[in-house]
């Protein structure tokens, strides 16, 4: 049985995606959407040389930003492996830059003490024993130049399974395996899912699997069912977006899950692409996962040159800034088992602690709904450890009997600004009955 302890408490991780569609900086999707052929893509292989990827300084940044865990994309849809497979010539170490690029990224971040996760994917657009004419995804979909293509897909699977066991072979320990993706004819069995699941865990038994040998970003797959199959994985993964509540079984069990988010609207470094969240909106989607039981897996896409964008940078040192006072409030935590509710809030919980993070500017004092005053021994701003009142008298709680009110002023019933407008943090320690 693998220890999931790690991955509940680390709540917090980098996504990593790099490969050759880096190059072309449009998106990871970019040689499916615009149909690219095998020649023109061809192109970037031969010019890859990523110069400045520098996978120490992503562990770095990542440890600052307070994430515990990184994925790296070891080789995405489009067949490129950054490893150096012994079952394909499509790999890094034959392109200009030479390396094996996941050897680099596992090092570096097992040296800053994080936890390592590698990504491949399912799907190979460049193996010729992958079905392409009537795939709905493949670049090649509806071409003449494959109508009449020969694949053999169970030479495909032998493939995809040998270099998997590379991976769980050739790298050390593996603390995290992400699978991408399933659809309609690829999907559990038809990966031959249960010998590959099999093979991992022999090979890596302490290691985590996600939900795509069955499931995709858009589907949850059978861990919320009560008889998941037998490669259903170990979390599931909603992808670009947070569930609107803690996920469980039908017999209200909790699963655990990881939601994969981007920094701006793109996985893939795409040169156009200029939405990018700040550090604000990174801080309470990170809060609303941990509110809900789940994880927050956040990509960097470093751009052709292997650089992570330095904006990208800043925003995730802001994060870390916040996270270096407030972290308690995130490592370990879980949903509050307490119906506690402010507006403008969101509450985790660890223990008999409860951690109220205040995310709209409240005006007076803040009610709180689903608690007692007898019910907090005391109440304290994480980040510095002043005092929060907890008000016993005044019109608030006159008017009010049945919420009961912080003052985050020296002077009750004014309005004090929020110390951090990003998220303050409230840590509420309970009696224990």
């Amino acid at each position: 049985m693998p220890d999931y302890t790690w991955f509940t408490d680390a709540r917090f991780g980098m996504f990593i995606h790099f490969g050759l569609y880096s190059v072309a900086a449009k998106g990871e999707w970019f040689a499916s959407i615009e149909q690219i052929s095998s020649e023109k893509y061809r192109n970037y292989f031969e010019t890859f040389s990523p110069v400045y990827y520098d996978p120490a300084f992503y562990a770095r940044t990542a440890k600052k930003a307070g994430m515990k865990y990184a994925v790296f994309t070891a080789k995405h849809h489009e067949g490129f492996c950054l490893f150096d497979s012994a079952y394909t010539d499509y790999k890094s170490v034959n392109t200009p830059i030479g390396r094996d690029l996941v050897r680099e990224y596992v090092d570096a971040f097992r040296k800053e003490g994080l936890r390592v996760g590698i990504y491949y994917s399912l799907v190979d657009w460049h193996h010729p024993d992958y079905p392409a004419f009537k795939d709905p995804f493949h670049p090649l979909r509806g071409s003449e130049s494959v109508r009449n293509e020969h694949c053999n897909f169970n030479r495909y699977l032998d493939y995809m399974h040998e270099q998997v066991r590379e991976l769980c072979t050739n790298y050390g320990k593996i603390d995290l395996l992400w699978f991408d993706f399933s659809y309609e004819g690829h999907s559990g069995a038809d990966w031959r899912a249960q010998e590959l699941t099999e093979m991992v865990r022999s090979l890596q038994p302490d290691i985590l699997i996600n939900s795509r040998l069955e499931a995709s970003g858009g589907s949850l797959g059978s861990l919320l069912t009560d008889s998941p199959t037998p490669w259903a994985g170990d979390f599931i993964t909603p992808e670009q977006i947070i569930p609107p509540f803690p996920l469980k079984t039908l017999k209200g069990m909790s699963v655990r899950w990881e939601a994969c988010q981007t920094l701006n609207n793109s996985f893939g470094y795409t040169a156009d692409d200029h939405v990018g969240k700040d550090a604000r909106i990174c801080i309470q989607q990170l809060v609303n996962c941990v509110s809900k039981g789940g994880n927050y897996l956040l990509n960097v896409g470093p751009d052709a040159n292997g650089s992570i964008p330095p904006w990208a940078v800043e925003t995730l040192l802001e994060i870390g800034k916040w996270m270096e006072f407030n972290h308690e409030s995130i490592y370990g935590c879980k949903e509050s088992a307490l119906p506690l509710s402010a507006f403008g809030c969101r509450t985790t919980a660890k223990g008999n602690v409860v951690y109220l993070h205040v995310m709209q500017q409240p005006v007076g004092p803040l009610p709180l709904s689903g608690i007692r005053p007898e019910d907090i021994c005391y109440a304290r701003m994480l980040s510095t450890g002043a005092e929060v009142e907890i008000l016993t008298q005044g019109w608030a709680v006159d008017n009010y009997p049945d919420y009961t009110f912080l003052s985050l002023s020296s002077k009750p019933n004014e309005t004090q600004l929020l110390p951090d407008p990003a998220d303050t943090v409230i840590k509420l320690v309970l009696r224990q009955h």
